[in-house]
């Protein structure tokens, strides 16, 4: 689109982290109404990039930054989020910044709440304003409304899906008056293809009223489809300035990795009809109370030794399923695990049979964010196998093992090509790539029977992406562990699974070999459910 007029200049700018190098030089020019891409592989600077912009505190706690930064032709150098934000930048972080017990009203006016006058003010002055909430909830609804999505304002954050926690987290910022420039920090990552789509329609219509936004985003799709320029960085540096009309994704991704790739989600031709005989994990007539997540009487067979994929839209029930049979949710029905019952709502009973999961709120139940990488790889086999333990005199106490931990946890950085300083780096200053590899790291490392995981690639690079799915084939190969995968993404279930399952309101629409036409699960996301495709072991 035609742009407005320069807004932000970004001139010079670096940036080190304990002698690491993460900013180089970085130069790039905002024009008001323009939505500038900003792409990269993990660890490749964005975040850090838009944390200084945002004037975080990481960044003043840790030397600050060089180079200048001119909003409307004024240099700025803000102390806090709180002076950005009243210069009109707002930030949706990749990670949320929600109070879980606040409504989505609460939420997105918090701190700019609206009040009225009473007659203790005569008195007392304008603190003793009360909550105008009937204005408060007009705020809500209209900035819900821009975003065209059903999210109902008086959900508490701790009763919503991820992906309505972002949606809240965005129109906090939209509710923002004197908004000039606005940071996504990866708001797809956690939205389905469906909520993306108007997310994107969502930030057409603000550009087209003179807001500047910077879309940070691992979708080079989206980033084509949505983005007036597109900045690739690479090893703290500017590699790449073009726009979408003069690239390709293909061209994107090669500057992203400094070289030629292929597709993330290409299926090796060695893995197509494995056969499976054997079943190890029994579902029948489940149901859990997942807010958002319903699940309603799933039965199907997971077989030994399989990578079993469960996709579908936002709110159909797929990321319900793990998280009942795990206890995390109330739920009911019969579940069984090597002909041995699983007692639902009792998140030990699954853990102790050998099941281990990685959630899709990586942040929220995954990991111990201000402890070091090592730790939060070894914790969970630690405290429930009591592993990376050694005996101490004589065997009457035992003592953890600092050698097998720290050799556990370097196989895993080098394994899963986890980006950081060194393994007691701690995990809440690595990007949210290289968190959702620790998570995997974490799981691993309990040598679980059958494994979950729900979005294994959220918010990773095009790159990575290959590094994660390659792993969990190669660890299904290699300890013949059964792996259940669920993901928004089709495609990457396709890549590696043997059988993927669709969910659509609450049940099972059909479960189909993988390597059938996307077509086929297509017609089961829309509710075509066929009865037929589901196989010989599932009802």
């Amino acid at each position: 689109m035609e742009s407005l007029g320069p807004i932000l200049k970004m001139e010079g700018i670096g940036k080190s982290y304990l002698g690491n190098r993460v900013l180089k030089n970085v130069n790039f020019t905002l024009n008001s109404g323009q939505i500038l891409g900003l792409v990269g592989e993990n660890g490749a600077g964005k975040s850090t990039l838009m944390n200084i912009l945002f004037g975080m505190n990481v960044i003043h706690e840790t030397g600050g930054y060089e180079g200048r930064i001119l909003i409307n032709n004024r240099e700025i150098r803000f102390d806090s989020p709180l002076d950005a934000l009243e210069a009109g930048v707002g930030m949706v972080h990749q990670e949320f910044s929600l109070i879980p017990g606040f409504t989505a009203t609460e939420n997105i006016v918090l701190n700019r709440e609206s009040t009225k006058y009473n007659i203790l003010v005569e008195s007392f002055g304008e603190r003793l304003k009360t909550l105008d909430k009937a204005r408060m909830k007009e705020r809500a609804e209209s900035a819900i409304k821009k975003l065209n999505v059903d999210l109902v304002e008086n959900t508490l954050v701790t009763e919503m899906p991820v992906g309505h926690k972002q949606f809240t987290e965005i129109a906090r910022e939209i509710d923002k008056e004197n908004t000039q420039i606005l940071v996504l920090d990866e708001p797809t990552a956690v939205l389905t293809e469906s909520e993306a789509d108007i997310l994107l329609g969502s930030m057409k219509r603000l550009s087209e009223l003179g807001i500047a936004i910077i879309f940070i985003s691992h979708r080079l799709q989206e980033i084509m489809e949505i983005c007036d320029k597109i900045i690739v960085l690479r090893d703290g540096e500017v590699v790449e300035e073009t726009t979408p009309s003069e690239t390709s994704i293909k061209d994107i991704a090669s500057h992203m990795v400094g070289r030629s790739i292929d597709s993330a989600f290409l299926r090796d031709t060695d893995s197509l009809d494995r056969p499976f005989t054997e079943t190890i994990l029994t579902v029948r007539d489940l149901w859990v109370d997942m807010p958002g997540e319903t699940v309603r009487r799933v039965s199907l067979d997971i077989y030994k030794g399989e990578i079993f994929g469960i996709g579908g839209l936002a709110g159909q029930g797929k990321l319900g399923i793990a998280n009942g049979i795990m206890g995390m949710f109330p739920s009911g029905g019969k579940v069984t695990f090597e002909n041995e019952p699983i007692n639902l709502n009792e998140p030990r009973s699954s853990l102790s049979k050998g099941l281990a999961a990685v959630f899709e709120d990586r942040r929220g139940v995954g990991l111990l964010l201000e402890e070091p990488i090592s730790w939060n790889i070894i914790f969970t086999a630690l405290q429930m196998q009591e592993k990376f333990l050694k005996p101490c005199l004589g065997g009457l106490v035992k003592i953890r093992d600092t050698h097998a931990i720290n050799e556990c946890t370097r196989y895993y950085i080098n394994a899963l090509e986890i980006k950081c300083v060194d393994e007691n780096q701690a995990v809440q200053e690595l990007s949210g790539g290289n968190q959702q590899k620790v998570c995997l790291a974490k799981a691993f490392a309990t040598r679980p029977k059958l494994l979950f995981v729900a979005e294994p690639t959220r918010g990773i690079d095009v790159g990575a992406k290959r590094v994660v799915l390659d792993t969990l084939k190669n660890y299904n190969k290699k300890y013949d562990t059964t792996i259940v995968m669920i993901s928004s993404e089709l495609e990457e279930l396709r890549s590696i699974c043997d059988r993927i399952a669709i969910v659509n309101e609450g049940k099972i629409a059909g479960i189909l070999p993988a390597i059938s036409e996307s077509t086929e699960f297509g017609m089961l996301m829309l509710g075509k459910v066929d009865n037929g495709s589901q196989g010989e072991k599932t009802p």
